[in-house]
């Protein structure tokens, strides 16, 4: 048995692990970006395959952005469909307070974006003090434009990792391996936007190899910070500070 990583929790909530499971597995299973491997889960524990750390190089990068564009390939049955094998909600954030994660197939990006993302995590800011009253008004009108098509555009539901920001690429002497996934239905834009909102290695040749598989639609660059709402709110509500104003500030010039 190789060297294995175990990921526990006594105060994680019932089944997240096997949410955390059932995410890679349903990367895995695309044939795109490595993820890492799962050896066992059980309700308070998660053990995976101990990687080994290295510096990123832009081949390295380059083989990222291929395999994702062939994770996201392989597609979702909707969007905010969860990964094969689970019902119900899932999580997003860090072991120490994971929050929930709406999952409710829909047909359409605009619906599940305006509803699912910016509306419940506003309620969750709203209920946490994260977000004044007039605050609500900057979001609900970037909602209202998801929902009347002028922000949405007819790109098939995804298959995502779902909370790609640099620090779940896993960079190893073989090459990059996701780590720590939120894996639903969603935008494919959207994990390339994440990647990009705290840095990424090698960023350029990330896109720019995933765009040789499958180029991006056109504007898309002009998207990147509407994708970025969401994991601004999320951060908002976990960490509250400068994520705050920040989000608020993405949404208005969208809204």
């Amino acid at each position: 048995m190789p060297p294995t990583y175990r990921k526990s929790s006594a105060l994680a909530p019932p089944g997240y692990f096997a949410w955390e499971a059932a995410s890679l597995a349903w990367l895995a299973a695309a044939g795109g970006a490595p993820a890492v491997e799962v050896v066992d889960v059980g309700e308070r524990h998660l053990d995976l395959v101990r990687l080994s750390s290295a510096p990123a190089t832009a081949a390295h990068a380059e083989a990222l952005g291929r395999g994702l564009a062939g994770t996201h390939a392989a597609g979702a049955a909707a969007y905010g469909v969860g990964p094969d094998g689970w019902a119900g909600d899932g999580f997003l954030g860090p072991l120490s307070e994971p929050l929930p994660l709406r999952l409710d197939p829909v047909d359409t990006w605009r619906w599940f974006f305006a509803e699912q993302r910016i509306r419940d995590t506003l309620r969750m800011g709203r209920d946490r003090g994260v977000y004044a009253a007039g605050d609500a008004a900057v979001f609900e009108r970037v909602a209202a434009r998801l929902e009347a098509g002028e922000l949405d555009d007819p790109e098939p539901p995804a298959r995502l990792h779902g909370d790609l920001w640099s620090g779940n690429v896993m960079w190893t002497p073989e090459g990059a391996v996701l780590i720590d996934p939120a894996a639903h239905g969603g935008h494919r834009e959207t994990d390339l936007a994440m990647l990009a909102l705290f840095g990424c290695p090698h960023l350029d040749r990330v896109v720019a190899a995933y765009e040789e598989v499958h180029p991006l639609a056109g504007g898309w660059r002009d998207r990147v910070r509407l994708h970025q709402i969401h994991p601004l709110m999320m951060h908002a509500v976990l960490f509250g500070g400068g994520y705050v104003q920040q989000s608020l500030a993405v949404a208005a010039h969208y809204g």
